[in-house]
């Protein structure tokens, strides 16, 4: 063989080993994959804007499930963040993510078709457990809460009020109460999309004059307002039984609940708001043994969670599949039955 016909194969040789090295490197790891070929899982879950109590929960969640079955059953999880239970829905229907955690309502409206998805309902997830509840939280200046009752916002009328970033389950849910008391939720106020967080700001400098965060007590949103703004300048509104009542007609996922005085600083007296509930959802495609290990770590490990944020506290295994909007997963079903927990037959598992 000619000198230069072997400068040609070693040169042709080096740009093939290159080029495999380069997909090799390249192949990124999917949601639910195999990091290492039939062994390790790497889930993701799907969580909120860091601000609320979704982002917080679902990390340690995902760190608990880590730390106990990584090495044990070699499933890992990483939480991420979302715009919040509208973008989860479409993240595990893109298998983008497969877990999430999720509103009450917006489980509900998916699922049945309604609402937001009107006549298209969303089937790409089923149950793994009820979490804590989403507790609302309608804040404004008390310069505008004449009675501290929700209707109260109707002093807002035209100015500039957050209803949660664009897409997500606060949004949603902000809109669905106060379109149910009556208000033309678009056109009454001058609306701001904004996360937990940056309303908190917003509302501290008066770029907005009120905001919908609902989540778990306490939350650090709401922490940072009465700390930044005062407890005696801010007010979160309360709902009277008729208005849960208007407020439930459409989607039964409301109850009463209550903010126990000194939940948040300078707080004096019980807040009488409501609340839905959060609950963990997956894609019906993940395998049955691995819901149900992540689904009895949860409940083997309460205490881990209990310290890493208070909203865990509310988990309790008796309240596993109350108010769930959509059927277990089968790997849920089989822990709660072991459990001897009763499965209403309208969450029992489905093709």
């Amino acid at each position: 063989m000619k000198k230069n016909q072997k400068v040609t194969m070693k040169v042709l040789a080096i740009l093939i080993l290159t080029a495999l090295l380069f997909t090799a490197c390249s192949k990124q790891e999917k949601p639910g994959e195999s990091t290492k070929a039939g062994s390790e899982q790497s889930y993701v879950l799907a969580t909120a804007s860091p601000g609320g109590t979704y982002y917080p929960v679902g990390v340690a969640i995902a760190t608990l499930v880590t730390d106990k079955l990584g090495e044990k059953d070699h499933i890992k999880m990483n939480a991420i963040t979302s715009a919040g239970s509208g973008e989860n829905v479409q993240l595990l229907k893109s298998h983008e993510a497969d877990f999430a955690i999720l509103q009450g309502l917006f489980g509900s409206m998916a699922w049945q078709g309604k609402g937001k998805y009107e006549g298209k309902p969303e089937k790409q997830m089923r149950a793994v457990t009820m979490l804590w509840e989403n507790v609302e939280h309608f804040v404004t200046y008390k310069e505008f809460a004449e009675t501290g009752n929700i209707m109260d916002l109707k002093n807002l009328k035209g100015k500039r009020f957050s209803i949660g970033k664009r897409g997500s389950g606060t949004e949603t849910s902000g809109k669905t109460i106060l379109t149910s008391l009556g208000f033309d939720v678009d056109n009454f106020f001058k609306l701001e999309y904004l996360g937990y967080s940056a309303s908190a700001k917003a509302l501290q400098d008066k770029r907005v004059l009120g905001m919908n965060i609902p989540a778990g007590p306490p939350v650090a949103a709401i922490t940072q307002a009465f700390a930044t703004i005062g407890a005696d300048n801010i007010a979160v509104l309360e709902f009277t039984d008729d208005q849960l009542k208007k407020i439930d007609s459409n989607f039964p996922v409301w109850s009463r609940y209550v903010i126990k005085a000194g939940t948040y600083p300078g707080q004096k007296a019980d807040i009488h708001t409501i609340a839905q509930p959060n609950f963990l959802a997956v894609r019906p495609d993940v395998d049955e043994e691995t819901v149900y290990e992540v689904v009895k770590t949860i409940y083997e490990n309460l205490p881990y969670l209990h310290k890493m944020h208070k909203a865990t506290m509310a988990i309790k295994l008796e309240k596993g599949v109350q108010g769930l909007p959509v059927p277990l997963h089968p790997g849920a079903a089989k822990f709660f039955k072991e459990k001897g927990i009763a499965i209403p037959a309208s969450i029992m598992p489905t093709k």
